[in-house]
């Protein structure tokens, strides 16, 4: 089962660079993200959602390349290559814009986390600041909590257990401790 954590930020960037860490760790197999989103609350008071999981994994991509293989094979059996490509190609196009248009008339946007939760709990935040909310599949955790120990952020909801939110919220508060540790 998915675990949901949602980790506000006091700036609007931030959020922002904790994905892109994330990124990296999934490559090396630290943790595996189903759905992530980053929240942006503007200085006007306007809330800003960021997908940031490719709904279909580059399917669409994948079957134009597949479509244009078997289109071209088709097409040289029946001694017409070039229709086969043409085909293929106008299939592949048709599924974009397809894809496209379900996720503008919001027919894909409720792939992972629900969009109306991620706008509520993001309606909370603080003008000029940011939140990521992450839905994972498995991690481990204590390199993910190592990550996390560098970023200043507060939880605002998770399905952790007890015990793993409150190792989330010490890493957290680690850059605290070391940022007045500074000054």
């Amino acid at each position: 089962m998915s675990e949901l954590v949602c980790i506000a930020f006091k700036d609007s960037s931030t959020a922002d660079r904790v994905l892109n860490e994330l990124r990296a760790m999934e490559k090396d197999y630290v943790l595996d993200l189903e759905d992530a989103v980053i929240v942006v609350r503007d200085m006007d008071g306007k809330v800003h959602l960021k997908q940031c999981v490719d709904v279909f994994g580059g399917a669409t991509t994948q079957g134009v390349a597949l479509g244009m293989l078997w289109g071209g094979l088709m097409g040289l059996l029946f001694l017409n290559p070039l229709a086969g490509l043409f085909g293929s190609l106008a299939g592949g196009a048709g599924a974009g814009a397809f894809t496209t248009t379900a996720s503008e008339y919001g027919l894909l946007n409720d792939y992972g986390i629900p969009d109306k939760f991620i706008k509520d709990l993001g309606g909370t935040l603080t003008r000029g600041t940011s939140a990521i909310f992450l839905l994972i599949r498995s991690a481990d955790h204590d390199k993910l909590l190592a990550s996390f120990s560098r970023y200043e952020g507060t939880i605002l909801t998770t399905s952790l257990t007890a015990a793993q939110e409150e190792k989330l919220r010490v890493a957290l508060a680690q850059e605290q401790k070391h940022t007045r540790g500074r000054a």
